[in-house]
């Protein structure tokens, strides 16, 4: 492609976004006339630019694939699919053998690395993009981005492969489904379905809630790793992290990744300004049903943001929902900014640690929000290590419909014995009794051995003496 046919797809398509999805076919229609291969390059571009779904997510390879279309259709044409790199070519060293997935960022392969004979991922960057200068730093950004990154649940990036052409990352290759295949209710003898998100979805399938915690509580180990260098995901979600046969969790595509402002290393690259949907001049990039509302908002970010989406997916797991979808991109984000995630759907088994991990990770305002990655791991732990203690401290907490019937009852309970206090008899105060006893002279009273003179009838109101004592006959 040209530079003067690139400005023009590129120009057409700024245009296009600032558009109503239901408008953007006519737009087109209009703008481009005859020439439908412009229009298929802006719309691949939009499909590109509006897509929800991980790099690795799974989209049919067929000649015929069914894709979301922004411009409000679904599109069965192959002439509108993707085009995948055919199976054998080569990419430097590496040799395509099939196609994995697509995302907004690159398209993804399983590849052969012919000198090392092993197998890995390559995501590449579609040639229509090799011109845009923004999508090609973002695309080079990653690469530098995960090679300071060295952790067991986050995917390895082994190089990078640019040529005139193109330009790939070569990545560790995580075989087994993301987790948006588990919830979306996948298993070994089906296929995995991708879900796309949104109200109008079905409800997923919730994980059991030990399996659900074994997870998260390796997200959290990966989002501390990566905080720890001063890198926020920024698109944490399902889609986004892989769980492989042996059970271990990799969380995947930092391309929206970015070193925010103060972290430990934030001289390590600058931040870029990478797509054209601003707020006030701020760059907002994300999946909005994980966007925190900082995110939502345009303003700056730091860690705190991907502990709200590690919150989103926390809960999601749990209830096999997302907790702010909405209908529409406008309503998931104005649930976002305005509403409240609905607990009750929680299971009633979770810990009371998870209860309130996830309490703290969605709060809206990031100055009450949980801080760290590494304080909601230690909140899994102990939901992990004490599940007895947090299922005695379940049974002990009266339900929000039982309380009210509880509390007045005891109220009942008070009233009557205080009643009853108040209105019994007061006893009777002992008058006290004086008296003496003068025994006859030479004549003392016995009161200490076995025949002492002196005894209290039983029932303490008389007292019985002898004058004379043992001795006195008769």
């Amino acid at each position: 492609m040209s530079d003067e046919r690139w400005r023009r797809v590129k120009a057409l398509f700024q245009a296009a976004v600032e558009r109503p999805a239901e408008e953007r076919a006519a737009f087109l229609a209009a703008a481009t006339g005859d020439d439908a291969a412009l229009r298929r390059e802006v719309e691949s571009l939009l499909r590109s630019d509006t897509s929800d779904t991980g790099f690795l997510d799974r989209l049919p390879v067929a000649s015929a694939s069914v894709l979301a279309d922004p411009l409000g259709t679904t599109s069965m044409d192959p002439t509108r699919s993707h085009s995948f790199l055919a199976a054998g070519r080569r990419v430097g060293l590496y040799e395509i053998v099939a196609p994995l997935g697509a995302g907004a960022m690159g398209e993804v392969y399983r590849a052969r690395d012919t000198k090392l004979h092993r197998d890995v991922a390559l995501k590449v960057l579609p040639e229509r993009f090799a011109l845009d200068p923004d999508r090609s730093a973002r695309f080079t950004r990653e690469a530098h981005l995960l090679a300071t990154l060295n952790h067991p649940n986050i995917a390895t990036i082994y190089g990078l492969e640019e040529s005139s052409t193109t330009q790939a990352l070569v990545l560790e290759l995580i075989d087994g489904p993301t987790l948006a295949d588990l919830i979306a209710g996948a298993s070994e003898d089906a296929p995995l379905p991708t879900r796309r998100g949104g109200s109008l979805d079905p409800p997923g399938r919730a994980i059991p809630v030990g399996q659900a915690l074994a997870i998260a509580k390796q997200i959290a180990d990966a989002l501390e790793a990566a905080h720890e260098k001063g890198i926020i995901h920024r698109d944490l979600k399902p889609a986004n992290i892989k769980i492989a046969g042996t059970g271990v969790v990799k969380v995947l595509d930092f391309g929206l990744a970015k070193v925010w402002d103060g972290g430990p290393q934030s001289d390590l690259l600058a931040s870029q300004k990478l797509t054209v949907t601003d707020l006030g001049g701020r760059t907002v990039l994300g999946t909005p049903a994980y966007m925190s509302p900082e995110q939502a908002r345009g303003q700056p970010l730091d860690k705190r943001t991907d502990i709200w989406s590690f919150g989103c997916v926390l809960y999601e797991m749990l209830t096999g929902r997302e907790p702010f979808a909405g209908g529409t991109v406008s309503d998931t984000l104005a649930a976002i900014l305005e509403h409240q995630p609905d607990l009750t759907r929680l299971p009633a088994d979770t810990p009371v640690p998870i209860r309130r991990l996830l309490r703290r990770c969605l709060e809206k305002d990031r100055r009450k929000r949980l801080d760290s990655a590494s304080d909601a791991r230690l909140e899994i732990d102990d939901a992990i290590a004490f599940p007895a203690a947090d299922t005695l401290a379940s049974a002990a907490t009266p339900s929000r419909r039982v309380m009210p019937a509880a509390i007045a009852a005891l109220l009942v309970v008070i009233a009557a014995l205080a009643a009853w206090i108040l209105m019994r008899p007061a006893p009777p105060v002992p008058v006290p009794a004086r008296f003496a006893i003068v025994p006859p002279p030479g004549l003392p009273l016995n009161v200490s051995s076995l025949t002492r003179d002196l005894t209290l009838s039983p029932d303490g109101r008389s007292l019985v003496y002898r004058a004379g004592g043992s001795n006195t006959a008769g």
